[in-house]
């Protein structure tokens, strides 16, 4: 037998899941735990369409894993049965995840997927984006009928775009005769909608829910109650659970990083041949998902950040860790950079912003010195761990001169 069959072997004869699916981002569960308030408030605010009548807009805020999106397409999930059961088919529930890249980097493409979804056509380039538009007013307009608009991550389509089209959207009302739309903003920025064009901000804003995040106790109760349907039985050390919401609470409540941990412990365990998830097993998937989140915020992040990134980074080399990086140095490499690479030069005050945006990411760390008369400067520290910087530096080189 060779070394591939005893790996084969070890995963069909040591299964630790039951299920793992449970544990996955994109299962929905029938019961979503400590959001009965909100899941009622949505409820409400919805439950006129069931009669055929408009809602108003509603955008919904929170930190990532505080079951916004879980929330939301539940009680569509809800609402589309119940009209169903009554033999009605007036509401169209669209989902559109507003982070995917070649669906909201543009304001056609996300016209496009909107249309795609209701079960129309349209090319994926090519037309004017006011020709779109009216593609998508004669495809719903023909019937009366309530389209709920769902965009998850909106702030992701703001940021690439501009809240130019969320402002048409909301406006497409005036130029319909029986279809009406509402749309539903989800993000996880809680300051989003502060830098709304004011405009937009009311037409989107009509009803506000924010969704606090969740503590460890709750998230040992989503734990518990996923952990039972995902593994077999006697295979989760004591203390576990416990851990894993721990880790979790210390990330703002988010209920899909004590999940993501679960799993990846289980995979870990599983590649060992060990018969049981220890507290160990737990330790070393925090560890990895750390690694894999932050090359993965790197890969995402548009070409601006990138560049930014890679002129820290550069900084960084050049010194050998000797000498602190100062604000003033990093837009001096980015110039170069972006000149070398042919980008466009954004502005001092631009690049801050990002800067400021790294360190809200863990990227960098930022802190004020005084140089006596000669001011205060902010100096920088990049946090890439050491075993994902070279990763991070392949990741931006292959980006910057794709």
């Amino acid at each position: 037998m060779d070394k591939l069959d005893k790996i084969f072997d070890s995963f069909v004869c040591n299964n630790l899941f039951k299920n793992k699916s449970v544990l996955q981002s994109n299962f929905n569960p029938q019961n979503i735990a400590h959001r009965d308030e909100q899941i009622e408030l949505i409820a409400s605010i919805l439950a006129p369409v069931l009669r055929a009548e408009k809602v108003s807009n509603l955008f919904v805020y929170g930190k990532t894993g505080t079951g916004k999106t879980l929330s939301i397409q539940h009680v569509g999930n809800k609402m589309t049965s119940r009209l169903k059961e009554l033999g009605e088919d007036h509401l169209k529930f669209v989902y559109i995840n507003c982070k995917l890249k070649k669906v909201a980097d543009t304001e056609y493409r996300i016209l496009a997927q909107i249309i795609h979804e209701l079960g129309g056509t349209v090319p994926s380039t090519g037309l004017p984006t006011d020709q779109v538009y009216l593609r998508f007013i004669e495809l719903i307009d023909d019937k009366k009928q309530m389209i709920i608009l769902v965009l998850d991550e909106i702030d992701q389509a703001v940021k690439k775009i501009s809240d130019n089209f969320i402002y048409s959207l909301t406006r497409l009302n005036t130029e319909l005769k029986k279809a009406q739309i509402s749309i539903i903003g989800i993000s996880n920025s809680l300051t989003f909608m502060d830098n709304l064009d004011p405009r937009v901000r009311s037409s989107l804003g009509e009803e506000e829910l924010v969704f606090p995040p969740y503590n460890a106790l709750q998230l040992q109760d989503i734990l518990r109650e996923r952990a039972q349907s995902a593994f077999k039985e006697n295979v989760l050390d004591e203390g576990t659970i416990a851990k894993c919401a721990a880790y979790a609470a210390r990330e703002h409540g988010d209920a899909r990083r004590a999940l993501d941990l679960l799993r990846v412990a289980g995979e870990i365990a599983e590649r060992e041949n060990s018969k049981r998830i220890t507290l160990e097993h737990i330790d070393h998937a925090n560890n990895k998902i750390e690694r894999d989140k932050m090359l993965d915020i790197i890969e995402s992040e548009p070409k601006q950040f990138q560049l930014v990134l890679y002129s820290i980074m550069a900084i960084e080399n050049e010194k050998k860790n000797k000498g602190g990086i100062f604000t003033g140095e990093v837009y001096n490499s980015y110039q170069e950079i972006c000149t070398k690479t042919r980008n466009e030069v954004l502005t001092q005050r631009r690049v801050s912003d990002i800067l400021a945006e790294f360190d809200m990411l863990g990227i960098i760390n930022t802190h004020v010195i005084s140089k006596g008369r000669h001011g205060r400067m902010r100096e920088i520290k990049l946090m890439l761990a050491p075993n994902i910087k070279q990763r991070a530096k392949e990741i931006l080189e292959k980006a910057l001169h794709s």
